[in-house]
């Protein structure tokens, strides 16, 4: 198991992460610029199809729902890595962070390769087709999620895991100030016991965010899908760049959250802020 040294070496590193993703990419800050022009050229039913998600995400906190995933699947692909019988989360737990880090960026890759494929055939028919691919990038999005928590010995049954996993979706589509607020919100997660659940939902008092932020991306990076034909390779690259940002995103907020939990596991009076 890791020395406290290689986790704070750990910290740092997602510490550096965190720092970069003040610096918003161009096309983010360009990419705020059409919504009224695009909310007027966007069909009224794709309008309420990315409307929709707001209640597929509520109805994925509370209880899970379709999108909840397989955990057998996961703990077979778990088992294999580490060569020993994963009957539980709890076998996850203790696991060392390079082979969660392993883990992680396996099941990522063949999660942007779905989604690859799934942007370019939904991209086929353009606009036609557009309202299948927005459950279904919704779909991956939270399975991946899911996956990352579970790869880090975490439940998504639970409750709680659920609300830090849209805060995981919240924080891959922020701007710069969301971004900030997400990750001081996470830092007294990591850092306070007593009632997670109940702190997480306080938090995410304003989970509808989520939806309009991600509506906002749908938007500008499906514009071009809704070409018949030329969608397929929109299709293909956007799906794939959200899951890649996702994924990124996931991993780095789960790593440090486990990093952290190691260091006051361990070193309690020595942690430090």
């Amino acid at each position: 198991m890791e020395k406290r040294e290689e986790l704070l070496q750990e910290l740092a590193k997602i510490e550096e992460w965190e720092k970069d993703q003040s610096n918003l990419w161009f096309w983010e800050r360009l990419g705020r610029l059409p919504f009224k022009l695009l909310d007027k050229i966007t069909p009224k039913f794709i309008h309420n199809k990315v409307g929709s998600l707001l209640e597929e995400i509520g109805a994925y906190l509370q209880n899970g729902g379709q999108y909840l995933i397989n955990e057998k699947g996961m703990f077979e692909m778990i088992e294999k890595e580490v060569q020993k019988p994963v009957q539980g989360i709890s076998d996850i737990s203790e696991i060392p962070l390079e082979t969660m880090h392993k883990l992680t960026l396996e099941i990522t890759e063949k999660r942007k390769k779905l989604a690859t494929v799934q942007g370019a055939s939904t991209g086929i028919g353009g606009i036609f087709t557009l309202a299948v691919d927005i459950p279904a990038i919704l779909a991956i999005s939270l399975k991946t999620l899911q996956e990352i928590a579970m790869i880090h010995g975490y439940d998504p049954k639970e409750k709680s895991e659920r609300v830090f996993i849209i805060k995981c979706l919240q924080f891959s589509s922020a701007d710069i100030v969301g971004k900030r607020a997400i990750l001081n919100e996470l830092s007294a997660y990591y850092q306070e016991e007593g009632n997670k659940s109940d702190e997480m939902m306080s938090q995410l008092q304003g989970w509808r965010e989520v939806v309009y932020t991600y509506r906002d991306q749908f938007g500008w990076k499906k514009l071009f899908q809704m070409v018949p034909i030329a969608g397929m390779i929109f299709g293909a690259f956007t799906n794939r760049s959200m899951i890649s940002d996702l994924s990124e995103a996931g991993m780095m907020l789960y790593r440090k959250r486990k990093v952290m939990e190691r260091l006051m596991e361990r070193h309690p009076s020595k942690f430090v802020e």
